[in-house]
Parts: structure tokens; sequence; C-alpha cells
């Protein structure tokens, strides 16, 4: 008997879950439409209050959050893809009144929607895939930057045809008249570092194109701040650092209670060996924000040669897996799902062996810290939050959402 109210209460769960799973498509639809609590929970037969408990234990944000955030994300693209006024473009997303619309916009994103307009319409060109990762945080799209489907797959993929210009590795030295970033007319330029070709530098010069390098020896944060303060930006810069940790906050909830206290390495097989890798994104996230259990007594080691049998000696409880692209290591690879000595660590053993890519795990900019963040959620919950981030809140009032 017991064996069939558990079979039961499983059963009970899943239709939960497949219905709050379908609440949150239809949010996704019909956001444009007037939304309450009442009526989205009684589209699944349960009261508002245990709705939204359920909700948000389901996804780690509350049935208005989420609401507020699919609108703004939609009311965003409105504002880059079209010239349409407020009004229409609040009524598209589900508000009535545009300045409730205005004030709701410039609490979540940091600056009011003409503002946002503006920013988002400002040629700034990117040096590197790290700048692409900052300038995206601060909600803009660089008119030039190198993107490579290879090296850069996301960046390729979801921004090939908004970004205008697509540089590649030596055209930095090109002539002035061949340029590609000079021919994209940028207002200003974001760089990793010191571009090393004088000709660009003189270039840049005679145009008196501003060009701004953070830091790249601080943490992400910082350097988001010191781009903004140079973009003029600080107040979606600041919106956005908000609702990463809140966000950050939430997948330590969620991912602790999928892991445990289970103990964590990180690899990178390169050739015929392994390494005990980390870098700054990484550390910031697996080890920080997550705050995950290392299985060495140091977790942030940069590039330690370790073999099977110390890996062996640590045995952790899951591994994360950088495999090098080339042929050699892709090679040894295959050979090495076949080794006994391999097959028989607890994590390979029990099926916690993640494979990550380089993109976006050796990149480090803000954008790549939220797409490595939200990785981490989902394979360990296997969640899949929104790729925009922002986080919205209620506007105090019960009925409408």
């Amino acid at each position: 008997m017991s064996l069939l109210k558990h079979a039961d209460s499983d059963a009970a769960a899943d239709s939960v879950r497949s219905s709050l799973e379908k609440i949150r498509e239809y949010v996704a639809e019909h956001y444009d439409e007037p939304l309450t609590l009442e009526q989205l929970a009684g589209m699944t037969s349960l009261s508002p209050k245990y709705f939204g408990e359920l909700f948000k234990k389901q996804f780690g944000q509350s049935v208005t959050d989420y609401v507020t955030e699919v609108r703004i994300s939609q009311a965003k693209r409105y504002l880059r893809d079209t010239d349409g006024l407020l009004r229409d473009i609040a009524r598209k997303v589900g508000y009535a009144d545009e300045f409730y619309f205005s004030r709701k916009f410039k609490k979540e994103v940091g600056v009011p929607p003409s503002a946002y307009t503006r920013s988002a319409t400002r040629r700034i060109a990117a040096l590197s895939p790290s700048s692409v990762g900052y300038l995206l945080a601060l909600g803009i799209v660089p008119v030039a930057a190198p993107i490579d489907a290879k090296w850069t797959p996301y960046y390729y993929h979801t921004y090939y045809s908004r970004i205008s210009i697509h540089l590649k590795q030596g055209e930095m030295d090109a002539t002035d008249a061949d340029n590609a970033l000079l021919r994209g007319r940028p207002d200003a330029v974001i760089g990793y570092e010191q571009p090393r070709s004088p000709r660009l530098l003189a270039a840049l010069e005679r145009r008196s194109l501003p060009l701004f390098v953070p830091d790249r020896q601080l943490g992400w944060e910082v350097q988001l701040r010191q781009i903004a303060e140079f973009l003029d930006a600080q107040g979606r810069c600041e919106a956005w650092i908000t609702a990463y940790r809140r966000k950050a906050e939430q997948a330590r909830e969620l991912v602790g209670q999928a892991v445990g206290r289970d103990t964590f390495v990180v690899l990178r097989l390169c050739g015929n060996n392994f390494y005990l890798y980390c870098n700054r994104g990484i550390r910031d996230v697996v080890y920080h924000d997550l705050q995950l259990r290392a299985a060495c007594l140091k977790a942030d080691v940069y590039n330690e040669k370790i073999s099977l049998r110390q890996l062996k000696s640590l045995n952790p409880d899951r591994i994360l897996l950088l495999v090098c692209p080339d042929d050699e290591t892709r090679t040894a690879w295959l050979a090495l799902q076949h080794s006994a000595e391999w097959r028989t660590l607890a994590a390979v053993s029990g099926g916690r062996v993640y494979s990550i890519p380089s993109d976006p795990w050796f990149e480090y900019s803000a954008f790549s810290i939220n797409r490595m963040l939200n990785e981490m959620l989902m394979m360990f919950t296997g969640k899949c939050p929104n790729d925009d981030l922002e986080y919205v809140h209620g506007d105090g009032r019960r009925s409408e959402l």
C-alpha cells in the first residue's frame, strides 16, 4: 500500500511540474495580455498562494518576477529594433500606462526607455571577445567585433546579423582605407589591451576616436564599472550587477540542493595529459558564486599536470572537463573512455563527468560569467534560465502582474 501511495505522490508531483512549465510557456506567449496571479493559478487548479510558492521553488523566481522579466526583455527588443512610440511599445508588452512602464523600465534596467534607445544605437567597436561581453552586459551590441564560428560560436550565431563589421586577426594591421574597424565608423572603441599596431593607434588618433582599455587585472565587476563610466552607462551597469548577484544567490541554493556536499575538480585534457585547471571565470562562478567544494586543497590551481593515479587519490565526486579541440587530444579522449583506470573513478562510474566548452569558459567578462552560471544551472538542475539578465519585481498591486 505504501508503494502505491509513493507512486501516486510521484505522479502528482510530475503533474504539478508539468503544469508549472505550461504556465511559464503561457506567460512567454501571452505577455502582452493582462495577467493576474489568480488567473494563472486558476489554470493549475491551485490556490494563488500555493501556486506562487511552487512556482518560485521550481524556477527560482516569483511569478511576478518572471512576468515582468519577459515583458521588459521584449520591451528592450522593441526599443532596439523598431522606431515605435513609447506608449505603443508599453501596450505591446502588457502595460496600459506608458508612464508606469517607463518607471518600471528605469527601475530594472537602470535607465529610462529613451536613454536605453540612445545607448543601444551608439556605434561602439570591440577589439576582443571579452570587450563584446562587457558591452552586451550594458545593452550595447558593438558595431564591429572579432567574432568567429569556431572560437566564439555564441556571439557568432547569436549576433552575426546585428554586428555589422566582423573583425578578423590581422585586420588591425591593415591600412586605414582597408581597415574594417574604421569602416564601421565607431564613436568609440573598447579594447582588452592596448592595440599593438602603431598604424591603428595613429588612425584612431587622427579621427579623435576615444579608446578605452579597462584594467584587466581587476575583477569583472570593476572592469564593467570602468567601461560603464567611460560610456556614461553607470545606471545600467549597477542594475546588471545587482541582478547578477541576486541570480547567483538563487543559483547557489538550487545547485546546492542538487549536488549536496559533493566535491568538484576541473580538468583540462591536452594531448595525453590531464591538468588540474582553473581560470578567473571558473574561480568566480564555481568556487565563489556557487560555493562548490573543491576536491583538492587549493581550488584555483591554474594548469598543474596530474596523473590518473593522483586523480584517483583525489577521487572527486564530480568532474568538469575541458577537452582541447586538436586531433591528438580527441584521439586520446576516445581511448581514455575505455580505460579501466579512468572508469573506476567515482565521478566516471557514477556518470558525473560534465564536458564544458571553451566558449564561454575561457572568456572573462560580465556576459560570459552569466553564461557560465546558466550552464551550471542547466547541468545540475535541468533549469534553463533566460539569456537576458533582468530581474524584475512586482508593482505592489495584488491583481495585475
